[in-house]
């Protein structure tokens, strides 16, 4: 069982920045895909971005020039840079991966709340 755990949410003015984490138990090089998500109350959760093995990563299309995800295999985390935060982009924002093609894993999220 691969544990993710997100990190760096917090309150943030509009047009500010903020810097998710996302630390696997398990060596994130052996991932076929690591990505984010957000879900708002009362909202399905939605694609932020993916960023697939040898691939090239994807972004939503509201967050396309504004966020970007990296990573550290060394440090087995995945990084979501989040600039110019607008005030609908207030969510929990959940860290994915899949490991070996099969298994999917989320974390428990992390709150990110922007102020007007």
């Amino acid at each position: 069982q691969v544990q993710l755990v997100e990190s760096g949410g917090g309150l943030v003015q509009a047009g500010g920045s903020l810097r998710l984490s996302c630390v696997a138990s398990e060596s994130i090089a052996a991932t076929n895909v690591m990505g984010w998500y957000r879900q708002a109350p009362g909202k399905q959760r939605e694609l932020v971005a993916v960023n697939p093995r040898g691939g090239v990563t994807t972004y939503a299309d509201s967050m396309k020039g504004r966020f970007s995800i990296s990573a550290d295999n060394a440090k087995n985390t995945v990084y979501l840079q989040m600039d110019s935060l607008k005030p609908e982009d207030p969510s929990t924002y959940y860290c994915m991966g899949i490991w070996y093609d099969v298994a999917r894993y989320w974390g428990e999220g992390t709150q990110v709340t922007v102020s007007s």
